[in-house]
Formats: C-alpha cells, structure tokens, sequence
C-alpha cells in the first residue's frame, strides 16, 4: 500500500500538468454543449407541442366557422322552398343581405334545375358567371345530381372559379327529388375565405397548406421563409370534405417560441469552465511556485541533514576507530572519566577490562596485515554484541581492546561479563576462507578498589593484563595490591632489556642430555640467562615475555645462535668437540624468512658443521602455520642442522607433522615425567610416545628428570635420552666441561628388571 505523503506528491504532480486547465475546458465545454442539447431538444419539442396546438385550434376554429357560414346557406335555402313565388329582386336583397353581414363570400347565387346560373348576387364583377353551367364535368354533375336527389348540401372542393381564382361553392338544394327548385349556392373566394376565418397572427406566423383528396392544394402565405422540419398537420371535419391542414410555421414564429436558456446554459457553463481553468491554472502557478519552495526547502533541509550528518560523521570519526568501527581510545577515556564521576556520585562501582589478543603479533607478521585487519573486525563485531547501556567496547590499538563496565554492584557481575567475553572466542574465527582459533587474556582493574580516575584505573588494568600473560594464554587476572611494585620492576627491565644486547649482558647455560643406552653425553641444551648489572643473573621467565612484547626476541635468538656456534668453535679440537648445541626458537624467529641464512652464515662464520647444531621449537609454535614452517625447516634440514620437537604432548599434539616434517628428536614435556612411576596414565602416555616416535624413526628425549625411578622407566621402555636436574642444573660452558672431565654427573643406572 502506497503512503499517503507519495499518494499526495503523485496528486500534486498530476495536477501541475499544464494539460489540466484545457482539460477542464473542454470537460466544461462538453457539459455546457450536453445541457444545450438536451435544452433546445426541450425548445423543438416545446415548438412541436405549441404548433399542434396552433394546428388544431386553426382546424377546430375553421370547422365552426364553416359550419356557420353553411347554416346561413342552408337558411336562404329554406327562405326559397317556404316562398317559391319570391321575385329576384326580394332575393337579391335577401342576398345582400348575407352579403353585408358575413362579408366573405365572393357570391350568393340560385342556380336553377338544369344547373344553371340564374341569379347572382353581387353582380358586378361576377357577370360572367351568369347563365353558367357549374356541372362542368362529370364528376361535378354526378355530386350536383345526388345532392338534388337526396336534398343533402354538396362542397364542391377548392376550384377554378369563373370569376377567377380558386374558391369554394357550398350547393344547398331547394327541396329534394322531383320538387327540387335548383340550388342556393354560396361562392367563396379561398384567400378571403381563409383571411376573414383565420387571425392576421395566424396567416403572418404560417405556411398554411390544405389537401382534399383527388383536389388541388391550396396554399396561403408562401412568401416568407418557413421551418419546414416543425411542420404539423391535422384533419378537418367538414361535411362531404376530407380536408388536411398543414401548418408549417415561419421562421420567426420558430424563433419566438424559443428560449434563451440553450444559450444561457451553454454561456454560463462555458464561462464557469473558463474561469475554472483560469482558476486552476493560477492554482498551478501557486502549486509551482509553492512546489518549487518546498523543493528549495527540501534541498536545505537536505544540504543541513547531510551537514548534521558530515559533522555527526566527522564527531564519529573522532571517537570511533575507522577499523573495526568500536569506539577508539580518546572516546573510551572521556566516556570511562564521565562514568568514574557519576559512579562517584552514585557510590556504585565500575569495571575496566583490558585485553590482549593471544598470538595475535605472530599471525599478523605471518599471514600478513590484511589478515590482521580481517581477523580484527571479526573480533570486533562479536564484541561489539556485548555493548548495551552498560557496557562500552573499545579498540586501542594494535591487539588490545577496552572493555568498560557500569553499575557495577559486587564481583560476579564482572565475573559475568568475563565469562561472555571468552564466550566470544569459543568459536574459531573465518579469516581469509580459513578458521583460526583465537584466544584473549584479560587484565581488570575495578573502581574504586583499583583507582580513582581513568588514567590509574587504565594503568592498573593493564599492570593486571601483564600478570595475566605472566600466567599464561586465555585467562585474566585481577589488578591487587603489590602488582603496581613488580609492574615497576618490570618497565625497568623492559628499558634495562634494550641495552643488555649492546653491554653484552647475556650468557649462555648448558644442560647435558644424557644417553640412557651409553650412559653417555653427547648433546647439550643452550639456556639463556642476563647477568643483570644490578639485579644479579636473571632466568628466561624474567626477561623473555618482555623480549616478545617488544619485538626483541628476534634479535635475542639470532644472539643465541651465534653464541651457540661460538662455544662449538671453541670446544674444537678439546674432548668436547663431540657435542651437540640445541638452541630454542620463538615462534618470531621461526617467522623470520632469512633465518636459514642467519644460521648458515653463523656456522660457516665459526667454521663449526651444521650438525652440531640441533634447533628446538615447541610443539605449540610448530603447527601455528604449517606450510610455512615446513617450509622453513625443510631449508634448515636440508642445511644441514637437527631438528627437534620440545613439549611435546601439551595441548596441539598432533601425528600427521611427524610423518611429514623432517623431525629428528621429540621431547617428551617435563609434566609427563613428574609422575611417570606415579600415576598410570603418565606411564602409558609416555610409553605410546616413545613407541610412536621409535615407529618413525624419531629419537626421544624425557624432560625434567629428577629421579633415578623416573631414568630407570625412562631407560626400560627404551626411551633415548634424559635431560633434567638429576643429571645437571643448567650450569656455564667452564663448569660443565669441568663436570664432564671429572665425571661427577649422573650418566649410568641400574636396570630395573620389572617392566
């Protein structure tokens, strides 16, 4: 259904069409045309009516008058039969006497028997009347005849009368039969006879026409110009007469008869659809005029709308991250200052959240930037569903977002909010059509325990999230007293970091792995450790997660392995050139394309071979991105070094990279071997990854053996090497050449017989 304001804009539309007013003048036109046509079908039929009427009151008028005139025959008639000895002049005067008192006839005349003209009456101008036969043809002797017989009157039609003209000759017979004394006949002249029955109107309004049958017409004022499609006729009754009498009215009369409301109607009509389309047309200019406003209007209000919304943008822009759409850094302070003050008011609590996304530096530098950028407004947009009245979501920077929390009235609410915060990462992310589990530590300070205003809550929440990592991936950790002290501590060790590869302030610890078939050692695990000028020497877990968060771990590891080689050089040519180097990589460094070469030019600058030197990475870093670090380790393989698996068995054991990688040596992780003749399930792990690893062809090695139960198990299921602090604590390259010259480490143990 369409909305009424668009039904209205198409009316408004329509009804500026410059057709519109001819349109409504013609509408008009075509009713003011109808009304005059039905109003002079009125006028004619008005016109008919008043012409039958006119038709018959001339045809009735003439019967009576007729009839009159044919009594005062009939009366001279009966005068002749009671005195048949009357003498022509008594009749004569009689005659005159008619004469003088109707004044119509042309004559008054006795014809005798024989039919002939006796007497006559006037004389003068009728003289050749007398002694006329008006028998004169047979059909005239036979009507004559008859009406002497029967004494019944005879009308002899319109003729040719002798005194000239046409007329009329009423017969009225003198008796009957054989007594019959000829006839009084009575002359009339047709124009005087109609001039003196019919009204001067009548005769100027009228073409009058009368027919008899088998006689001649007879027509009377035929000289002005008539209507012929208004003519009407009427039948006389006039004894032995069958008279019809047309009247066909002139041309005026017509005219008079008529109305003006044809025209009347018709003009006013028409000027009502004149002034109705000039009103419409100044409607039209009014509608342009007021649409061409409401246009410039709506072009404003539109120019201001798309202003309000350039500044609304504009506004948004500033306290909204372009990336992931989440309120950027500026806006969450102001907002989390705003919201420490009312909560000041309100004495309720607020939450802050910070956090981290777990391995995100390594995908990014791995997969690239644009899958960074994918994989962050992923996250953001399942965030992002977390935000309401209460809570605000924001992006700072980098992997870090911001998570603020209001109204705050005791710990499980916060507690809550965490728990739908790690919901967000349960299921894996699709990122360039591939999925990726991600995982999010968390940092949190609360307000008012926490701090009092947005910058100490901010750096309290983020000391918090740097204890959080201390612990591990996918967990949180909440801001207590005491962390500010170590986070102190640890800013100064993050800046004292940046120098230490300049002072040259590491050195290298060596941990033996001893051969449980030779009871020898062959192998050694390089241990970095920072002689700290201040604080002593210091273990990886000191330095390492800041090396990592800085970037440094890179040019740490690259430090590693040339002290590594350095060391090989030196022990050339000593008893213990026989030993092998295994250094650690980060998953940076393994993401770092030139690392082939980087190892290659170490060797070859310390002239030591390649297979002195065994590379160790964790399970976990290993399957982060296969195809690349298959890529990686096929060039360090084919270069010519170790490689070995470290941790294995902790959370990403997988089988099929062992088939495919060119893996050498496999570390069992230390948590299998603690309780390796304790618990049962330890034992049976244990014993199926040595059997694994001996199926493919792969050397074991037991981490974190510290008892000589846990070496003889090891030694009995046929695993190949031990490492751990029954042998040897990581100890300096001088001490352990020292213990190895002296043979004080633990190498041999008895055989248990009871497997």
């Amino acid at each position: 259904m369409e909305k009424p304001a668009t039904v209205t804009s198409k009316v408004v539309r329509g009804l500026l069409h410059p057709l519109v007013p001819v349109l409504i003048f013609l509408a008009f036109l075509a009713i003011a045309s109808g009304l005059k046509y039905g109003i002079d079908n009125q006028d004619r039929d008005h016109i008919r009516a008043s012409l039958a009427n006119e038709a018959e009151g001339m045809a009735a008028n003439l019967e009576r008058e007729f009839l009159v005139h044919l009594e005062a025959i009939r009366r001279m008639a009966q005068r002749l039969e009671a005195e048949p000895d009357t003498t022509e002049a008594t009749w004569s005067q009689d005659a005159r006497n008619y004469l003088d008192d109707f004044g119509v006839y042309q004559a008054i005349e006795w014809i005798d028997r024989d039919f002939v003209i006796r007497w006559l009456e006037p004389v003068s101008g009728n003289d050749d009347a007398i002694g006329y036969n008006v028998a004169v043809s047979p059909e005239r002797r036979q009507a004559l005849e008859q009406a002497r017989a029967n004494g019944t009157i005879d009308i002899s039609g319109v003729i040719d009368l002798r005194q000239g003209g046409q007329g009329l000759v009423i017969y009225v017979p003198v008796y009957s039969g054989a007594s019959n004394n000829g006839f009084i006949a009575g002359v009339f002249q047709m124009e005087t006879l109609a001039r003196h029955l019919l009204a001067s109107r009548v005769l100027d309004a009228f073409h009058i026409r009368i027919d008899n049958p088998g006689d001649q017409a007879y027509e009377l004022n035929t000289t002005g110009q008539a209507a012929p499609e208004y003519s009407h006729t009427v039948q006389i009754d006039l004894p032995t007469l069958n008279w019809a009498l047309t009247l066909t009215p002139s041309a005026w009369w017509v005219k008079s008869q008529g109305s003006v409301w044809p025209w009347a109607t018709f003009i006013s009509v028409l000027f009502m659809g004149i002034l109705t389309s000039l009103t419409t047309l100044l409607v039209q200019l009014i509608l342009k005029r007021n649409w061409a406003l409401l246009k410039t209007r709506r072009e404003l209000e539109l120019e201001i709308d798309q202003r309000k919304a350039v500044q609304q943008d504009l506004a948004r822009l500033e306290s909204t991250d372009a990336l992931t759409g989440l309120a950027n850094r500026r806006f969450f302070m102001e907002d989390l200052a705003h919201t420490l003050s009312i909560a000041d008011r309100q004495m309720r609590q607020v939450a802050l959240v910070m956090m981290d996304l777990d391995r995100f530096q390594m995908l990014n530098d791995t997969l690239g930037h644009q899958f960074g950028d994918e994989l962050l407004i992923k996250v953001s947009e399942r965030l992002n569903r977390l935000s309401n009245e209460k809570v605000l979501v924001a992006y700072s920077g980098g992997d870090e977002f911001m998570v603020c929390q209001q109204h705050v009235d005791d710990l499980d609410d916060v507690i809550n909010l965490l728990g739908q915060i790690k919901q967000c990462f349960v299921e894996p992310f699709e990122v360039q059509r591939d999925a990726h589990t991600v995982t999010a530590t968390m940092g949190i300070a609360v307000y008012p325990q926490s701090g009092l205003d947005a910058d100490t809550l901010m750096r309290n929440a983020d000391v918090a999230l740097y204890r959080a990592k201390e612990q591990g991936r996918n967990t949180y950790q909440f801001y207590t007293e005491g962390m500010q002290d170590r986070e102190v501590l640890r800013l100064e060790l993050d800046k004292d970091l940046s120098h230490a590869l300049a002072n040259d302030e590491f050195v290298l610890y060596f941990q033996p792995q001893v051969d449980l078939e030779s009871a020898e050692i062959n192998s050694v695990e390089a241990l970095i450790r920072w002689q700290h000028p201040r604080r002593g020497l210091l273990p990886p877990v000191e330095f390492i997660p800041l090396a990592e968060e800085s970037g440094r771990i890179t040019e740490i590891g690259r430090w590693v392995v040339m002290a590594a080689c350095r060391q090989l050089a030196q022990w050339q040519g000593t008893d213990f050139e026989h030993l092998r180097i295994a250094v650690n990589l980060s998953g940076r460094e393994l993401d770092d394309v030139h690392l082939a070469d980087h190892i290659r030019e170490s060797l070859e600058s310390n002239g030591v071979p390649p297979k002195r030197l065994e590379v160790e990475l964790t399970e976990e870093i290993f399957i982060q991105n296969i195809e690349h670090n298959l890529d990686q380790l096929s060039k360090l393989h084919k270069l010519g070094v170790h490689l070995a698996i470290d941790d294995f068995g902790v959370g990403y054991s997988s089988l099929g990279y062992l088939r495919d990688f060119p893996v050498d040596l496999l570390k069992i992780d230390r948590s299998f071997i603690t309780d390796v003749t304790e618990r049962h399930d330890d034992a049976v792990i244990t014993r199926a990854v040595i059997n694994l690893a001996h199926n493919l062809g792969i050397q074991v090695v037991a981490e974190g053996v510290e008892t000589m139960e846990q070496m003889v198990f090891l030694k009995n299921h046929r695993c190949d090497f031990a490492q751990g602090y029954l042998i040897s604590r990581p100890v300096p390259a001088a001490i352990l050449e020292k213990a190895l010259s002296e043979g004080t480490l633990v190498t041999d143990t008895p055989v248990d017989t009871e497997l």
